[in-house]
């Protein structure tokens, strides 16, 4: 792409000039070299339009301040837009100078002129299809009559008879065929990002025809998909909601779009991720319909799988449950769909538990809903329960991440004389390693609850120092040589009593560089201090010193990373 770029100036003064020569004469020599240079010609347009797709109609301009002449030129050419699909590519160059949104005078008058050179184009051009019957016969009009106004009202009587062909079903005499609303579909992808064009191609996608077969072109589906994922047309989320339910792969290319926002070389605050969500429309969507949910989760359970559980992925997975959730309590009230079609394969009064958001249960009885939650997932993951093994519990589980953290903090605000409850250490275990077998997970409850035991004594200790936790984790922070999983574990609980114990916040700053060895606990850290404050938000958590020292950990530590690579 980048030496076809570089290549253009100098082949555009080439063709410029063809272009002057063959406007200006009509001679059978001239005729001759145009029909010679058609199939040149047809690459240099298709060239071009790959440049001016990156740039905006500004830049066009201001790059090739000529280009108006050489598109126009080019469009009253009979030659040009008789050949193969030079016309179509004509049409996506113009495409290229619209401005959705004018700012100026200037711009304005640039629409109206690319308006009226696709106009002429569609009039006069042929395709090798039969789109262009539907603008000249079905409606009547002129070649002459294709201007702005008029190519509106166009767009208006297609899109009425489309809805009256969708409400009138069999009976209608009038009714659209196949052939036709599949050509119709097939002329809107050069078109769909123009803003008279969306009302077309908002009824194409909501149009539901009596076939067996789906009658709108693949093309059509691609080219919208992809103009909405670049933001270049807008479209309500009920049409958004019918091309995903129509088109799987509309719907893959979403996600891993979102997917490629989420593992980058960035590192994204969860304001930033829940951006991404709500602009990508998948909870809104999916809300709307479980085989949207499914499909979202499927991949993103792929996604865990493929990259052991990348702590993006993780957090991605997290705040689309809950925007999934909000979007759920908002749009159905009363249920379209039982909760079981969102979540086939899972124990309904697991779901129904965890789907309860902790602010909306009194905190007393936090300890009693995670006890529950722990017994449930334990005798599907031990006992062999009908419902999956441990990595679909564990993933299950982990959409609404906010319980294991608030597991943690139960434990560690408990009596320094009681015991730890063991259905809240299997939890906490379960959480940080999913495969592990019961013997290992037994010697990670073992290795929590000694960690524990010290850490409440210490909890409300007036005076405090590093070397305290040091000798409560059971050895030096730098260099653990407990489990991977148990390892961050611990790193967690401590994370936890900074943030909570009244001496904690005078030593914070010591021990979390004792902790950050390497970039990856690092990355966890600033990970963990930014997803506490946001489940902090949804929990309506007052613990203002708390909120306090953990803003301020996390804006010295992302201070700290590398220039680049924190987007907040």
């Amino acid at each position: 792409m980048a030496e076809d770029s570089a290549g253009l100036p100098s082949n555009y003064q080439f063709w410029m000039q063809k272009l002057s020569v063959w406007t200006q004469a009509s001679t059978l020599e001239t005729q001759r070299d145009i029909c010679l240079h058609l199939p040149q010609f047809q690459e240099f347009l298709r060239r071009m339009y790959e440049t001016l797709k990156e740039m905006d109609s500004n830049a066009i301009i201001e790059r090739f301040p000529t280009i108006c002449q050489l598109l126009a030129k080019s469009c009253w050419s009979p030659f040009i837009l008789a050949y193969d699909e030079s016309p179509k590519i004509l049409i996506w160059c113009l495409c290229c100078l619209i401005k959705k949104d004018p700012q100026n005078s200037r711009e304005s008058k640039l629409n109206s002129w690319t308006r009226r050179l696709l106009s002429h184009i569609v009039s006069t051009s042929r395709f090798d299809i039969k789109e262009v019957g539907l603008f000249n016969q079905v409606l009547g009009y002129a070649p002459t009559d294709y201007y702005p106004g008029l190519l509106k009202n166009m767009v208006l009587s297609l899109v009425s008879e489309l809805r009256e062909n969708h409400l009138n079903g069999f009976s209608s005499q009038r009714r659209m065929s196949p052939e036709r609303v599949r050509s119709l579909s097939r002329i809107c992808v050069p078109l769909l990002t123009l803003p008279d064009f969306e009302p077309l191609v908002e009824a194409l996608l909501t149009y539901h025809g009596h076939e067996p077969q789906e009658v709108l072109c693949p093309e059509f589906f691609d080219a919208v998909n992809e103009a909405f994922l670049l933001k270049k047309i807008s479209l309500p989320t009920s049409a958004i909601l019918c091309l995903w339910l129509r088109h799987l792969p509309s719907l893959e290319n979403t996600m891993l779009h979102l997917l490629e926002k989420l593992i980058s070389s960035e590192r994204n605050s969860l304001r930033r991720i829940k951006c991404f969500m709500k602009d990508s429309l998948l909870p809104e969507a999916a809300a709307c319909h479980p085989a949207i949910f499914r499909v979202v989760d499927e991949i993103f359970r792929s996604a865990l799988l493929e990259t052991d559980g990348a702590p993006e992925v993780l957090a991605g997975l997290q705040v689309f449950t809950r925007c999934f959730v909000e979007a759920l309590e908002k749009e159905n009230k009363q249920l379209k769909f039982a909760l079981k079609t969102y979540f086939p394969y899972a124990s309904p009064s697991l779901v129904m538990v965890l789907l309860q958001h902790p602010k909306d249960i009194p905190q007393g009885l936090w300890h009693q809903s995670l006890k529950h939650i722990s017994e449930m997932l334990k005798e599907i993951v031990e006992d062999h329960g009908s419902y999956g093994g441990p990595f679909e519990s564990w993933f299950l589980f982990v959409h609404f991440g906010g319980w294991a953290d608030i597991t943690a903090e139960q434990l560690l605000m408990s009596e320094a004389e009681a015991e730890p409850p063991e259905a809240l250490l299997w939890l906490l275990a379960f959480s940080c390693s999913p495969g592990a077998g019961h013997q290992q997970r037994a010697r990670t409850m073992v290795e929590v609850k000694t960690v524990l035991g010290c850490l409440t004594k210490l909890f409300r200790s007036p005076a405090l120092s590093a070397r305290d936790l040091q000798a409560a984790a059971g050895e030096n922070l730098g260099g653990d040589p407990r489990l991977p999983a148990c390892q961050q574990l611990v790193r967690r609980l401590l994370l936890h009593f900074l943030l909570w114990a009244p001496g904690g916040h005078t030593i914070a700053r010591e021990v979390i560089t004792l902790m950050a060895q390497t970039d990856a606990i690092m990355n966890e850290i600033i990970g963990f201090l930014d997803y506490t404050l946001y489940r902090w938000d949804h929990l309506c958590v007052e613990a203002h010193r708390s909120r306090k020292l953990a803003r301020e950990l996390l804006t010295e530590l992302r201070e700290q990373a590398l220039p680049g690579q924190v987007n907040q």
